[in-house]
């Protein structure tokens, strides 16, 4: 905003007078013989001049008195045209001052508006000009609030500018995405595996998360598989420090691993684990992870189902992971893996592992997310972890019998023949126990309903060895129900 008179020769209006030398320091009173002006005997006519200090009147030349229209200028100084009218000197008539406006003389009686002035009044040095103050108040936003900003002194052809006030920070409530994530953050940290053998070899990124303050790191097992032979394995922070790790143990059925910081750092967080027994479909999430590589990733959603089969493979090779998930519409891609679900607590409710692309079946190197995301129930990767850190070998619940993988909708049926020629119940088993024989279909498992092999599976590896549970199961068109204890396996096969 400027504050020259741009666009005219005349001199502005100023808010203050200037006081003539030789003035009094106190005006006299309206009427009195100081309060008149000295007329100028050299002027044709009688030239009436306001007060130089403030008079309340002007004198006209039949007696009477007006108030003037603008402030009161000295002796000698002449009134400035309006803005944006042209001062000439040809004539005292032209142009004829605008209807309704009175002339700066204040009457008829003086000079008529436009007339030359008696005499010139001094210019004043350049950058002598005193820019009023100006102040305004802007409503912010519908809020109300006023925003004061002001133009300061400044020479002929400056410009005023404007500083707003900051913002404040936002801050970010307790239980918001951000207020969780930040917490989060600088306990997750980006996998890095690389084969061994050399330039070349199988490498790939992944997620993972601390576990517990001496520098124990939970993730997937397919996330360090490459690297668990002789391979190299680092774990970089949300800061940027980066740290060698190596492979405690690791659990391909359940795909859970557990890696060791080497050099650990003091001061390590673990993060919060949460009981995903007593989530509920509906419940927020946030997922965190390096998705194609893009460490520190965040994504929220909600739980869209519990106690889903998935099995990471197509489900028909032994070397597969399954898992009875938590799904999630929070955006999960390849890279997201061993990272944390969180729930809006911040807790772990679980670990991620897998996705459903389309038409690719379940897996972790295909298509981006199309809103299907799975995780390993924390309360089952939990178990998981503890027996890797203490033995480095996975044990597995099992009911003695070789189940086939292939059919579903029907339930899980016990195969007519075991693997490598071994018998399908195991003599002795805990199913063997419970009377069950080849070609019985297992219908529900403690509970739960059951549609196929790898549901079935699933389903076992959510309990502990030596637990009972009750199976119903169909033979010969009947529905019979078997109680047992299960049993239990050491080790991947």
């Amino acid at each position: 905003m400027s504050t020259e008179n741009e666009g005219s020769t005349e001199p502005a209006v100023p808010s203050v007078p200037p006081r003539p030398e030789n003035a009094p320091a106190t005006p006299p009173a309206p009427g009195s013989p100081a309060g008149q002006a000295p007329a100028d005997p050299a002027a044709p006519g009688p030239e009436p001049v306001p007060g130089a200090h403030g008079d309340d009147a002007v004198p006209r030349p039949d007696g009477t008195a007006t108030p003037p229209p603008h402030p009161a200028y000295p002796t000698g100084t002449p009134a400035p045209a309006p803005t944006g009218a042209p001062h000439q000197a040809g004539g005292a008539d032209w142009p004829p001052p605008p209807s309704g406006l009175p002339s700066h003389g204040g009457g008829g009686g003086g000079p008529v508006w436009g007339a030359p002035a008696a005499a010139p009044a001094p210019r004043r040095r350049p950058g002598g000009l005193v820019a009023a103050v100006l102040v305004a108040a802007l409503v912010a936003g519908g809020v109300g609030g006023g925003i004061g900003y002001w133009a300061a002194e400044r020479s002929d052809g400056g410009s005023t500018t404007v500083s707003a006030a900051a913002p404040r920070s936002l801050e970010r409530e307790p239980g918001s995405v951000a207020s969780v994530a930040g917490k989060a953050l600088p306990s997750v940290v980006t996998i890095e595996a690389a084969a061994g053998g050399g330039p070349g070899g199988e490498a790939g990124t992944g997620t993972g998360f601390v576990y517990d303050k001496q520098g124990h790191i939970l993730t997937n097992n397919h996330v360090v598989e490459s690297a668990a032979d002789g391979g190299t394995l680092s774990a970089t922070f949300s800061d940027g420090k980066t740290y060698d790790a190596e492979v405690v143990g690791r659990a391909q059925g359940y795909d859970v691993a557990v890696l060791k910081l080497k050099n650990a750092p003091a001061g390590l967080v673990p993060l919060p684990l949460g009981d995903s027994d007593k989530v509920a479909v509906g419940d927020s999430t946030i997922a965190i992870g390096a998705p194609f590589g893009l460490s520190n990733t965040v994504t929220t959603g909600i739980i869209s189902a519990k106690n889903r089969p998935v099995a990471s493979g197509d489900g028909s090779s032994g070397k597969n992971s399954y898992m009875s998930a938590l799904q999630t519409d929070a955006s999960i891609n390849p890279g997201n893996s061993g990272g944390p679900l969180l729930d809006s607590g911040g807790a772990v409710i679980g670990i991620n592992s897998a996705i459903q692309s389309a038409g690719n079946g379940f897996g972790q190197s295909q298509a981006g997310s199309i809103g299907l995301g799975f995780a390993i129930p924390i309360n089952q990767a939990t178990t998981v972890a503890q027996q890797l850190i203490r033995t480095g070998t996975p044990v597995y619940p099992v009911i003695g019998a070789t189940v086939d993988m292939s059919g579903q909708g029907d339930g899980a049926r016990i195969a007519q023949e075991g693997a490598g020629g071994t018998a399908p119940v195991t003599p002795d088993g805990p199913a063997a126990e419970a009377g069950l024989r080849p070609g019985d279909v297992i219908t529900g498992f403690d509970g739960e309903p059951v549609d196929s092999g790898p549901t079935l599976i699933s389903e076992i590896w959510t309990h502990k060895p030596g637990d009972r549970v009750t199976l119903t199961y169909e033979r010969d068109g009947k529905e019979l129900t078997a109680e047992l204890t299960l049993g239990e396996r050491k080790g991947d096969r």
